[in-house]
């Protein structure tokens, strides 16, 4: 009888397999750590405080802090009020990058976060739940002659979080609040050379915008952006892994056409798994070099979230599909309980992600963290996605307990039979439950090196060699799930030898009466692996 390649792989070559995807495994962990560099970069920016004279015939709105058509400056606000310049005419002015240097499309993005200086005086006190009201706007150029085009501009307003740790007395004027990072903006490409951000602070005291909010000395920012290097490395992976899956894809699919039979709901999962794979692998990214795709994060998100949904599908079918006290397989409706929390936690973080980066598409300084009804909004998508998730877990945990349990009973009949089989069926066994072990060391490793990497500080040096943790966590768990799919998609596949045929009965030490016995038992019950024919049989009796 024919089974899966899993099964019918003599234990010599299947340890070869393994021992080359190990190999693999180790480089895709070492091509991070080692070759690229860390996978972003986080430059401060202090803005340069500007004064708008435009009432005065200026030529452009643009304020740059310095080059050749620098603004005219204020050191600080004491100067400000000792030359009676308002409020509603200072710009904090920020141009991007540094001087003597360019920003580059293999930057991918920038984040960027902000950071206010806001000192203490009795009479311009910070009042409590105060909000910052920000005019802001970004421009970019190509070229440090031309002239600014605007990308975007917004009224935004923050939340202030501040604490201050000292008594509010005359003796502490002049001290700094602490206060938390605010989100500032976020753009999905650096299609361009320089970026220049003007931020204005409007004060209207009828309206009670700006009032009560301290007495701001300066505004920093912190900008994020993916390492040109790391860029290069990942779609290198990428452009490597892409033909390699389709490969095994359309091999696998072809021998799955070849059976006589139609293909089972456990080969198509596996299929499908193959073009999720496939689709993630895709490098559209190269096309971010060229072109001003912005909304290419949103992209990738959408295709992880397309990829990990499926994967936890498959867990769960591959888990019920070899279960023996269900009756109804072989058909996707039956597992609507628990493939139905994975589409809503799912459709959550879609909704999630739509709200937040969908919008940053036409605004990049908005935030669904910045109100109460976005705030509490944003937490009930993920709460439900995580109650989603948790139920998820709870149903794969009892499915492979159940399949664990299920297999091992099973055994129990082995001794009735002869010695080649019985040490047959044991191997099979075996080699189904090191399958499900290694699901589940693939999934902690996910969840191990994710936390290592936000507890380190990011590299670990040994002598002259310096390992990037993060960089070798993107790459190396990137590279595990697509030699997971890869193994799933050889190792399952339709084996073309004959289980019995290749063998004659009396190598194998069994009687005509066995042969027929287990012919009768398990081979009428069609399905991609022999264990999974047991399973089935077991369910229909």
């Amino acid at each position: 009888m024919a089974g899966a390649i899993i099964e019918n792989m003599s234990t010599r070559k299947l340890c070869i397999v393994g021992g080359i995807l190990l190999v693999f495994q180790v480089i895709a962990f070492l091509v991070g750590g080692l070759i690229a560099p860390s996978p972003t970069t986080a430059v401060p920016y202090m803005s340069v405080k500007c004064i708008d004279v435009r009432k005065n015939h200026h030529k452009t709105k643009w304020l740059m802090p310095w080059g050749p058509n620098h603004c005219k400056k204020l050191k600080d606000f004491d100067e400000a009020v000792s030359r009676q310049i308002e409020a509603n005419d200072i710009v904090f002015a920020v141009h991007i990058p540094l001087p003597n240097k360019e920003m580059s499309p293999w930057f991918q993005f920038m984040l960027f976060i902000m950071q206010l200086d806001i000192a203490f005086k009795m009479d311009n006190d910070l009042k409590e739940n105060a909000e910052i009201t920000l005019d802001v706007s970004l421009a970019y150029r190509d070229d440090m002659f031309d002239d600014w085009e605007e990308i975007a501009h917004a009224i935004e307003i923050r939340k202030l979080k501040c604490t201050f740790g000292s008594p509010k007395t005359v003796e502490s004027e002049g001290r700094h609040y602490d206060c938390d990072f605010l989100p500032f903006m976020e753009i999905g490409s650096v299609a361009h050379k320089y970026y220049l951000i003007n931020i204005r602070l409007p004060v209207n005291d009828r309206k009670g915008i700006n009032v009560g909010i301290g007495e701001i000395k300066d505004i920093r920012l912190v900008g994020i952006h993916q390492n040109g290097g790391f860029t290069k490395v990942w779609f290198a992976m990428k452009t490597f892994l892409t033909p390699s899956i389709l490969i095994i894809m359309v091999w696998y699919w072809r021998r799955i056409t070849l059976m006589t039979r139609a293909p089972v709901l456990l080969e198509k999962v596996i299929f499908a798994l193959g073009i999720s794979m496939t689709f993630i692998n895709i490098p559209v990214e190269w096309f971010s070099i060229g072109f001003d795709w912005t909304w290419m994060l949103l992209f990738g998100d959408i295709r992880q979230g397309i990829f990990y949904a499926m994967l936890l599908s498959f867990w769960i079918i591959f888990c019920g599909e070899h279960m023996m006290d269900q009756n109804e397989r072989n058909r996707l409706s039956g597992y609507w309980k628990q493939v139905g929390p994975i589409a809503v936690g799912s459709f959550c973080l879609f909704i999630f992600d739509m709200c937040e980066r969908g919008v940053q598409l036409k605004n990049p300084f908005y935030s669904i963290w910045t109100t109460e009804v976005g705030t509490e909004l944003a937490m009930a998508f993920i709460i439900v996605a995580g109650i989603c998730l948790c139920l998820y877990f709870l149903f794969l945990c009892f499915m492979v307990f159940q399949v664990f349990r299920n297999i091992s009973g099973k055994q129990s009949s082995l001794p009735a039979m002869s010695k080649a089989r019985r040490l047959h069926y044991e191997g099979l066994i075996f080699r189904f439950k090191f399958l499900m072990l290694i699901t589940l060391a693939c999934a902690a490793m996910t969840v191990i090196f994710f936390i290592v990497s936000q507890v380190t500080e990011g590299h670990w040096k040994w002598g002259d060699i310096t390992i990037q943790v993060n960089s070798a966590f993107f790459t190396g768990i990137y590279g595990m799930w697509n030699l997971y799919v890869f193994a799933l998609m050889f190792l399952y596949a339709p084996s073309h030898k004959n289980y019995g045929d290749d063998q004659s009965n009396g190598d194998l030490g069994v009687n005509s009466g066995e042969e027929l016995q287990l012919t009768t038992t398990i081979t009428h019950v069609d399905g991609p692996t022999e264990v999974y024919k047991l399973a089935r049989k077991e369910a229909q009796e």
